[in-house]
Order: structure tokens, then C-alpha cells, then sequence
């Protein structure tokens, strides 16, 4: 049980006016309904007023309007972005690595129904932001039944591994910058002195700065081993029992990647001492490559851990 309050306003704020400047530059175009991602892709669009203009997305393509994830790919900012100086200006001031960001409008009258983000949260390392900029005092967002109005302007933490839903009870349509990025030590210390007291930073999963790897060193990383089968999961609550992958790292276009059953499945990014993250993900999940032939493969959630050692083939 989180001891840590649901919601809590950040100590950054930006102008409301510029914001929303950029916003209104950016309304004449498709904004598209929103849609999950899950294991097997992008999921059916669900039927509310809830549509998104992806500032930032994988590979930076501007029709998608998912949260994005682990992948071939990793996160780009899209063209919408250079259209709206003071929204890239909101990204540049967040202290960690930013993933996807989106502009996600509610319409009047719509809401959401109730679920939780499980992937999210301090220790998965992956937070998810608001910035209001468009809002209206009927616009809500309701965590663990607790309904909340977020004024605009301001930068918003919600525990969005609680139950949640965002609801939108006024009379026009409520914009939010939604920000999704990893945990860092600069990061924590915009929460406030209360909340910070009372967030357990033994079970925050921080984020390491990468480490790249020079030409010369790369064909050593080079494997073959079995790999579990609820590691490639990384989307869902509960991954499912399976039986082992055949695994291979190999080379392609000068970087690291993770082949499953013959076919290219995940970009790798090196973390130190032959570890690897997820490419478009946190070190929720990291890949070792240890020197006497073996791989050790992690699956984390704060301090909670899973690991398995296996063999390695050329």
C-alpha cells in the first residue's frame, strides 16, 4: 500500500497564456482518438471523446496516440512539436528522461472509465505527468475516489497505479500535456517536502544515464540463450506463463538488439558492465551479459526482483 499521498502538485509552474497559445496553433489539426497498447499492438479505440496530438511519440510519428513502449524504436519528438515553442520548453524543463508526451483533450461531458496504469509508478521508475492547459473547474481527475480539479499551468503528479478515471463534467473540451518519463534524483526533489517524506526511496527504480559502446566492442555482446517467457511482456499486469524464447543479441546499424524466435523484438541500450534496458522502456527489465558465458535476466519492481542465469551460445 502506497503510504505516499495520491495527487500532489510539482514545484514547477509555466505561462498559462503561452500555453495555451501553442495549443490553439495546434487545434486546426487531426487530433486522433486515443488507443492502448498492449503485447500484441495497438488496442480498439474506445468509444468516448478522448482524442490526442502525439508531441512526442516512437519514432516520432505524428498519427500515433498511444503511450508508446519497448521496442525496435525509441522515442522522437513528432513535427507537431516544433509548432509549439512554449510546450517543448515544458519538456526541456523536466529534470529526467522524457519518453512520449501527448496533448489529450476530454470532451465536454465524456469520461473514462476506471482502471489503473500498473506499469507506471515509482517502482516500475516510469511516472506519468500532467500539465493542464485548457481546463475548466468540472474537469476532474478522480484517483482512489477522490475526485481532484488540476488548475492549469502547473505541473501534477497522479499515482495512476490506483484505481483512476478523468471525467469532464463542463461545458467545453479540457486539454492536458501528458508527460511520461523515468525517474530521476533531480526529479524527486520538485515534490513537495511532505510528499517526499513520505516516499519510500528504497523502492524507486532510478534511472542510469547510458553508457555507449564503441565499434570494436560490440561483436562481444554477441549470444544466443533461452529466455523466459513472461520477459518480452512488458505491457502487461500479469504476465502470462510461457515457455522459453530462443534469444539471440546480435548487431544491427552499429547497436544492440534482441532477436526472439528469429526476428528482431527489442532495441538495447547499454547501462554499464554489459547490462541492457529496454529500448523506449525503464530498467524495469535489463539483460546482462556476464563474462563466463552466461546472461542474467531481471525483471524488477522496487526492491521486489526476479532473475534468472542462463547459458550462452555463440
Amino acid at each position: 500500500m502506497s503510504t505516499y499521498p495520491a495527487s500532489t502538485p510539482m514545484a514547477l509552474d509555466f505561462d498559462v497564456a503561452k500555453l495555451q497559445a501553442d495549443l490553439d496553433a495546434l487545434r486546426r489539426e487531426r487530433w486522433r482518438a486515443q488507443r492502448p497498447i498492449g503485447r500484441d499492438g495497438l488496442l480498439p479505440e474506445p468509444d468516448v471523446d478522448w482524442r490526442v496530438l502525439p508531441l512526442r511519440s516512437i519514432g516520432g510519428d505524428p498519427e500515433r496516440t498511444d503511450p508508446g513502449g519497448a521496442g525496435l524504436d525509441d522515442f522522437a519528438d513528432t513535427p507537431w512539436l516544433d509548432k509549439a515553442p512554449h510546450l517543448r520548453e515544458v519538456i526541456d524543463a523536466i529534470p529526467a528522461p522524457v519518453r512520449g508526451v501527448r496533448l489529450m483533450s476530454l470532451g465536454s461531458g465524456a469520461t473514462v472509465h476506471e482502471h489503473r496504469d500498473s506499469r507506471y509508478g515509482f517502482p516500475n521508475g516510469l511516472l506519468r505527468l500532467h500539465v493542464p492547459i485548457d481546463t475548466n473547474p468540472d474537469a476532474v481527475v478522480v484517483i482512489d475516489r477522490v475526485p481532484r480539479h488540476w488548475d492549469a499551468g502547473r505541473l501534477w503528479f497522479g499515482d495512476f497505479r490506483r484505481p483512476h478515471y478523468v471525467a469532464n463534467h463542463g461545458d467545453r473540451a479540457r486539454v492536458h500535456m501528458v508527460i511520461d518519463c523515468l525517474v530521476g534524483h533531480r526529479l524527486i526533489d520538485l515534490f513537495p517536502a511532505g510528499f517526499r517524506e513520505r516516499l519510500p526511496l528504497s523502492e524507486v527504480l532510478f534511472a542510469r544515464e547510458p553508457v555507449p559502446l564503441v565499434d570494436g566492442e560490440l561483436d562481444a555482446f554477441r549470444c544466443r540463450f533461452a529466455l523466459p517467457g513472461e520477459f518480452p511482456q512488458w505491457s502487461e499486469d500479469e504476465a502470462a506463463d510461457g515457455p522459453d524464447a530462443e534469444a539471440a543479441i546480435e548487431i544491427a546499424d552499429g547497436r544492440p538488439v534482441l532477436g526472439i524466435d528469429g526476428r528482431p523484438a527489442f532495441g538495447l541500450v547499454h547501462l554499464g558492465l554489459g547490462e541492457f534496458r529496454l529500448t523506449g522502456w525503464s530498467e524495469e527489465r535489463t539483460i546482462t551479459v556476464e563474462p563466463g558465458g552466461s546472461v542474467r535476466i531481471r525483471i524488477r519492481a522496487g526492491r521486489r526482483m526476479r532473475e534468472w542465469i542462463r547459458p550462452t551460445r555463440p
